[in-house]
């Protein structure tokens, strides 16, 4: 997808080329494929069946039985003296934990930090993005199976006098799923970054219980809510901890015409990342490249020698390799577009379909980019302008081999697993990925047969995350 400061809206208030049967597309009032039953309803009854990442089912932690009649009766008191003493800082707090849906706030807490408090390069922020998402996915499953095998009312439906801060999800109210998200969410962070951890467990308190400032949940589903979700955090970091965050590489580079001339190139030893949806990181392995001296090969060189530059295209180029936070942002930004459409589409309540999309990006990511790096260091093939010294680049090569490109390939799969979720604007993301893609011609650091072979891996692997979710009703 493109960086965001060429955003979709942008490009259709430009009108950027995407044609009448694109705008024609823009005006159906279609919803998102899989959220438009949730129009009204039970919001998604079936959602503890859904097929999960990292749990065996969906009962696996399921908790005890909520408290009894006597009990509730003494926690719908105790929600009435607190929406009795509501004040801007409570309130304050459950708008922010509000908005969105109960992952949501998690993405943006995780993105600011690892972006400015504790800063991450891209692949290793990414990767632990989709662990916060697929944990907070299975979390999302797990709630919503005890949810229906309970069926708690919610507190403003056991006592109508009860005033709710927010609009009531139409949802049983055992447990939380907001305290479910922050009990997984921070249990993961908290491993991942211990010197902050106290700080991640505090905000998932608050989190938990701003739903109990609202008036929309009892004491006794967030204190449930936490628990699960700490149980399925528990179960990401050890399926996080599968990697060698520390592995170390031999340092050989292969000699020879028209292979790839350096030394370190970082990431070598992330291909051997586990994946989650391909069988192993060579499985979609592509073809070899074209011979350093054919004739494909020389056409291949031309095209990049002779690609007319434009301050759009230079634009675009650099918006796409540096994004928001000065790195390609092809990891965070696809959650950022889940976040506009879930306002767009008024899905703010549909947590397990949310989550659902965000962990199908996660893993998506995770899997092309370890695919991708695998090609990388098997082909080891040499740059443009490593080919030909007269091709100058739009800025500094990235330090490590080009067949295949890792932006086509990521670009690819969001942007095919964007369609699959919103289809409305399908047209739209498939645009802004191939934009995405083929800036890496324009700016010289790649060749074409980098980038189609790059975003055909990438669509395969969409679809096979696709695929997966086929049973999820």
């Amino acid at each position: 997808m493109l960086s965001s400061t060429v955003s979709r809206r942008r490009l259709l208030q430009a009108g950027a080329g995407t044609g009448a049967a694109l705008t024609g597309a823009l005006l159906l009032p279609r919803r998102p494929r899989e959220a438009r039953a949730q129009a009204s309803g039970p919001i998604e009854p079936n959602a503890g069946r859904w097929l999960p990442w990292l749990l065996s089912s969906g009962d696996q932690f399921r908790p005890p039985a909520p408290p009894d009649t006597a009990a509730t009766a003494a926690e719908v008191a105790q929600l009435k003296a607190m929406a009795a003493q509501r004040d801007g800082a409570a309130n304050d707090r459950i708008a922010f934990w509000e908005g969105g849906t109960a992952p949501h706030p998690w993405n943006q807490v995780f993105i600011r930090y690892a972006n400015v408090t504790n800063f991450l390069p891209g692949q290793l922020q990414a990767r632990a993005l989709t662990f916060l998402n697929v944990a907070m996915y299975d979390a999302m499953i797990a709630t919503w199976d005890a949810k229906y095998a309970y069926n708690r009312p919610r507190p403003t439906s056991v006592d109508p006098t009860l005033t709710a801060a927010v609009p009531v999800p139409n949802s049983p109210s055992y447990p939380s799923e907001h305290a479910a998200a922050a009990g997984a969410a921070s249990t993961l962070l908290a491993h991942l970054y211990p010197n902050d951890a106290q700080m991640f467990m505090d905000m998932a308190d608050e989190a938990a219980n701003s739903r109990v400032l609202a008036g929309v949940q009892f004491p006794s589903d967030v204190a449930a809510g936490l628990a699960l979700g700490r149980q399925v955090g528990m179960l990401a970091i050890q399926r996080s901890d599968v990697d060698d965050l520390n592995a170390t590489w031999n340092g050989e580079v292969p000699v020879g015409p028209g292979l790839w001339v350096g030394t370190n190139p970082p990431g070598v030893v992330e291909q051997n990342w586990k994946t989650l949806v391909i069988p192993s990181k060579d499985a979609l392995r592509p073809p070899p490249p074209p011979a350093w001296d054919s004739d494909e090969r020389a056409r291949l060189i031309d095209e990049v020698k002779t690609f007319p530059r434009t301050p759009r295209t230079n634009g675009v180029a650099f918006s796409v390799q540096y994004g928001l936070y000065g790195q390609p942002d092809l990891h965070f930004l696809p959650i950022l577009e889940i976040n506009d459409r879930v306002q767009q589409y008024h899905l703010e309540h549909n947590a397990p379909w949310v989550a659902r999309a965000y962990a199908a990006i996660g893993a998506g990511w995770l899997d092309a980019y370890i695919a991708s790096q695998d090609a990388k260091f098997f082909y080891w093939e040499a740059r443009p302008d490593m080919f030909d010294s007269s091709i100058k680049t739009l800025f500094p090569d990235p330090p490590f081999p080009g067949y295949i490109s890792n932006g086509a390939v990521l670009s690819g799969v969001t942007g095919a697993l964007l369609a699959h979720f919103f289809p409305r604007d399908a047209e739209v993301f498939q645009v802004e990925a191939d934009q995405a893609a083929e800036s890496r011609l324009w700016a010289g650091i790649h060749f074409r047969n980098d980038i189609d072979t790059g975003k055909a891996m990438g669509r395969t692997i969409a679809g096979m995350v696709i695929d997966r979710m086929k049973n999820d009703a």
